[in-house]
C-alpha cells in the first residue's frame, strides 16, 4: 500500500490522501503525523471505500511525516466514530477527536520529573509560600499542576525548588497499574441477585452482544451484582468499562470496587492530571488496564480487548453531553456494545422511559431486582401539602419535617434534606430600588454564594464579589436574598436546630475524588447529623444510619415545560427517598410539596412507579415524543444578536416541507444569552419512519454563514434551554 486515506482532526477539512514513504507499514487505524501547508497534524488512517474522498494522482502525493508510537484504533471503535458522527450529525473529525483525547499518550513511552514536598522550610516564609506548604501535604506533580493545586504562581513553586522545599522525582509516565483479582473476596449475594449476576456472567463468556436493562429498587445491590460478570470478564483476561453520571461518586465506588477485587481500577475523568490521563490512555490502549471506571468521555477510549460495559445510573441526564458533540453516553454504549460484540448492562432504580419502551419491545432484555439486600425494607413516604403546612415566617421547612429531623438527633440517626438548588439564594435584589444581580454574559440571574460571599452564574461560571451596597442605586445594606438554595436551607437547621451537625454536599463543596472521600468518611464516621444536598446526594451513596429524608421543594422540577419535566422529577425524588432506610432502621421520606395531586407526587407517595410510568408513557405516545417519535434542535448562535438573528430566520426561509416532520422556530431559545453568544432555535418534531438525520443534513449542507456564526445540532435533546 503506497497511499492511504486519512482523517485529520481538523472538522473544516475532509479527508486528505498521502504517500506512504519507503519502510513505513500502516495499517486502518494507525495514527500518523501528516503534512498540512508548512504544519504537521495529527490524522487516522481510515479504509479509503468508508472515507469518500477526490483521487489525487499518487506523485502529486506528500509522504507521510511519522507513525506515532499507539496501537492503532480498532475497527469496531472507528466503526463507532462513524455512527456517532452519523446519528448526532457531527463531524467525523470531532468524534475521532475524542478518540485520541490525551496528547501526551500519543508520544510513545516517557519518563518525567514530578515534584513533592521535603518537609523542609524555606530560608524566608512568605504567605504564598506557607499556602503552597499547605495545600502540597501529600501530594506529586509537575510544577504547572501543584501550581494549580495550590492557587500560587509557578514561580512561588520554583522558589520553593531552589530552596530544597520541593524535590524532583523521576516517573515512569507509564508504569502498570496493580492488577485486579476476580476471586479477591467473597460475595454473599442473594438469591435474586444470584439469578442476575448468572444471566449477566453467561453473556460475558458468550462473548456476543447483548443488551440488558438492570432494573433494582435503590439499596437492591446492583453493583454487586454486576461486579460478578466483572469478574468473569478479568477470569477471561477481558477489560471493562463501567461508566458513572458523576465524577463525586466514584470515590464511594473506588471503595466497594477495591473491597471485592484487592485493587483500585483505572480511573478516566475531567478531574485527572495530564500525566494520569497519559498513563491510563496508554494503558487501556495496550490492553493492561483490566476495569476502567470513567464519566461519559472514557466511552471513547482506545479498548484492546473489550468484554463488558456497564453503565450505572444510567436514567442520569449527565450522560448528555451539551456541549460539541451533542451525543448521550447511555445510547453510544450500547452501539459500542453492538460494535464490539460484548454484553452492556444498563442500571438503575428509575430507569428512562425510551430504555423501558426498549425492553418492553425486546431489544433490551430486563432484569429486576425488586428487593431490598439484607431484607432491608423501602422507606415509608408521606407528603407534607405547603398550602396547610406552611413553615414559620421566612422559613423554607415545615414543623413536622423539622420535628423528624431533631427525632432522628435524639436517637443518633442521621437525616437528609435535598434542594436541587446550589448556593445560598437564586436570586439577589435591592429592597430599594428593585434592582437584580444578572450575569453580564448570560440570560440567567447571579446566584448568592454566602461561604464564598460571591455572586455566581450557573452556566458560564461568571463570579463577582457580593456587593455591601446597591451597584444600581448606592444604598448600603439592601440586598435581599429572594427564594432558598442549599446554602439557605443550612443556616435554617442550624438556627432551629443549633445542635445538629450540618454539611452541605453539592458540586461546589465535593468538586473532587477527595472531598467525596472526606464527605462519605465524615457521615459514616457520625460526624455529620443533616446532609443538605443536590441531586448530587440522590445516588450511588449508602449511609446505614441515614433514616429520613426530606425533600424541600418537591415541584422546583416540574417548573419550566421541560418534556422531561415530570421524569426527571420522578427520577430524582425516588433516588434520593431511596438513600432512606439502607441499614436495617426503617426508613421515612416527607415530601413537602404545593400540589400533592400532581401525578408525579401522587405517584411519589403511593410508590406505585408502574402508574406513573404508564400515564407518561401515554402522553408521550399522544404528543409523538421520544420514545415513539424524534426530536432534533438546532441552536443558532453569534456575539453579535443582529447576526444571530439574521443567521436563523436565513435557515428559516430555506426550511423543507417534510411529511410527518414539524419543524418550529426559529424563535429566542430560553437561554438567549449564553457565555456571551445569543442564541436562537428550531425544534423538529418527526416520526420515528423520518431520516431525520438525513433531512437536517440536506437542509444544512446547503448553506454558509458567517464566521462569527455558529450552529449547532442536538439529536434527542434533554436540555431545552
Amino acid at each position: 500500500m503506497n497511499r492511504v486515506r486519512c482523517l485529520v482532526l481538523n472538522a473544516a477539512l475532509g479527508p486528505l490522501d498521502y504517500k506512504v514513504p519507503e519502510g513505513m507499514v500502516v495499517e486502518p487505524g494507525a495514527v500518523v503525523e501528516c503534512p498540512l501547508g508548512p504544519r504537521t497534524v495529527i490524522g487516522i488512517v481510515w479504509e479509503a471505500e468508508r472515507l469518500p474522498g477526490t483521487e489525487v494522482p499518487v506523485e502529486k502525493l506528500r509522504n507521510l511525516r511519522g507513525l506515532l508510537p499507539v496501537p492503532p484504533l480498532s475497527a469496531p471503535l472507528r466503526r463507532l466514530i462513524e455512527w456517532t458522527a452519523d446519528y448526532y450529525v457531527a463531524s467525523l473529525a470531532s468524534v475521532a477527536r475524542m478518540a485520541l483525547s490525551s496528547g501526551g499518550a500519543l508520544k510513545g513511552p516517557a519518563t518525567m520529573t514530578e515534584y513533592r514536598l521535603t518537609g523542609g522550610l524555606p530560608e524566608r516564609m512568605t504567605p504564598q509560600r506557607q499556602a503552597a506548604i499547605d495545600a502540597l501535604e501529600g501530594e506529586q506533580a509537575n510544577i504547572r499542576e501543584l501550581a494549580g493545586i495550590a492557587g500560587v504562581s509557578e514561580g512561588v513553586l520554583r522558589g520553593l525548588v531552589n530552596q530544597g522545599v520541593l524535590e524532583p522525582v523521576e516517573v515512569d509516565c507509564d508504569r502498570p497499574y496493580d492488577p485486579a483479582h476476580p476471586d479477591f473476596a467473597e460475595v454473599e449475594l442473594s438469591t435474586q441477585q444470584r439469578e442476575a449476576s448468572g444471566i449477566f456472567s453467561e453473556a460475558v463468556r458468550a462473548a456476543k452482544f447483548a443488551p440488558f436493562l438492570l432494573d433494582g429498587v435503590t439499596g437492591s445491590g446492583k453493583t454487586e451484582t454486576y461486579f460478578e460478570p466483572v469478574a468473569q470478564a478479568l477470569r477471561m483476561g477481558r477489560q471493562v468499562l463501567v461508566l458513572l453520571p458523576e465524577i463525586a461518586l466514584t470515590e464511594n465506588f473506588l471503595h466497594r470496587f477495591e473491597e471485592r477485587f484487592g485493587a483500585p481500577p483505572v480511573l478516566w475523568h475531567s478531574s485527572l492530571k495530564s500525566t494520569e490521563r497519559r498513563r491510563a490512555y496508554r494503558a487501556v490502549s495496550e490492553g493492561s488496564a483490566q476495569v476502567v471506571v470513567g464519566a461519559r468521555s472514557a466511552l471513547f477510549l482506545p479498548f484492546r480487548q473489550l468484554g463488558l460495559i456497564v453503565v450505572d445510573e444510567a436514567h442520569e441526564t449527565s450522560f448528555k453531553q451539551e456541549e460539541g458533540v451533542r451525543y448521550n453516553a447511555r445510547d453510544v454504549a450500547v452501539m459500542r456494545g453492538h460494535f464490539e460484540q460484548v454484553p452492556v448492562v444498563l442500571a438503575s432504580a428509575t430507569p428512562a422511559l425510551e430504555s423501558l419502551q426498549m425492553a418492553q419491545s425486546g431489544v433490551y432484555k430486563k432484569v429486576d431486582l425488586p428487593s431490598r439486600f439484607g431484607g432491608a425494607q423501602l422507606p415509608a413516604i408521606d407528603t407534607i401539602d405547603l398550602t396547610e403546612e406552611k413553615p414559620p415566617q421566612g422559613m423554607w421547612l415545615a414543623q413536622r419535617l423539622v420535628d423528624g429531623i431533631e427525632e432522628r438527633l435524639g436517637r443518633g440517626e442521621q437525616s437528609l434534606l435535598f434542594l436541587n438548588r446550589r448556593g445560598y439564594a437564586p436570586l439577589t435584589l435591592c429592597r430599594n430600588c428593585g434592582f437584580r444581580y444578572q450575569c453580564p454574559n448570560c440570560s440567567a440571574w447571579l446566584v448568592e454564594h454566602r461561604f464564598t460571599n460571591r455572586l455566581a452564574c450557573h452556566h458560564c461560571g461568571h463570579e463577582a464579589p457580593a456587593p455591601k451596597a446597591c451597584t444600581e442605586c448606592g444604598e448600603p445594606d439592601c440586598l435581599v436574598a429572594c427564594g432558598p438554595g442549599v446554602e439557605r436551607i443550612a443556616d435554617e437547621v442550624a438556627e432551629r436546630l443549633p445542635q445538629a451537625r450540618v454539611f452541605v454536599a453539592t458540586s461546589d463543596t465535593l468538586n473532587s475524588p477527595g472531598r467525596a472521600a472526606e464527605f462519605i468518611a465524615a457521615v459514616e464516621a457520625r460526624e455529620v447529623d443533616v446532609i443538605v444536598g443536590t441531586q448530587l446526594v440522590t445516588k450511588g451513596f449508602h449511609f446505614p444510619e441515614l433514616t429520613l429524608v426530606g425533600v424541600v421543594d418537591a415541584d422546583l422540577g416540574l417548573e419550566g415545560g421541560d418534556l422531561r419535566a415530570g421524569e426527571r422529577t420522578y427520577q430524582q425524588v425516588a433516588q434520593v427517598a431511596g438513600r432512606a432506610g439502607r441499614g436495617s432502621k426503617p426508613g421515612e421520606v416527607l415530601i413537602q410539596t404545593r400540589h400533592p395531586e400532581a401525578p408525579v407526587i401522587a405517584a411519589l407517595a403511593a410508590g406505585d412507579r408502574d402508574a406513573f410510568y404508564s400515564a407518561e408513557t401515554e402522553m408521550r405516545r399522544e404528543a409523538g415524543a421520544p420514545p415513539f417519535g424524534r426530536w432534533a434542535a438546532i441552536i443558532i448562535s453569534s456575539e453579535d444578536d443582529a447576526e444571530a438573528r439574521e443567521a436563523a430566520n436565513r435557515i428559516g426561509a430555506f426550511r423543507p416541507e417534510v411529511a410527518e416532520c414539524l419543524i418550529l422556530g426559529p424563535a429566542p431559545a430560553p437561554m438567549a444569552l449564553l457565555r456571551g453568544r445569543y442564541r436562537y432555535r428550531f425544534l423538529i418534531n418527526a416520526r420515528r419512519s423520518v431520516q431525520l438525520q438525513d433531512v437536517i443534513r440536506r437542509w444544512l449542507g446547503a448553506l454558509d454563514h458567517p464566521p462569527g456564526v455558529r450552529v449547532a445540532v442536538d439529536i434527542d435533546p434533554y436540555s431545552f434551554v
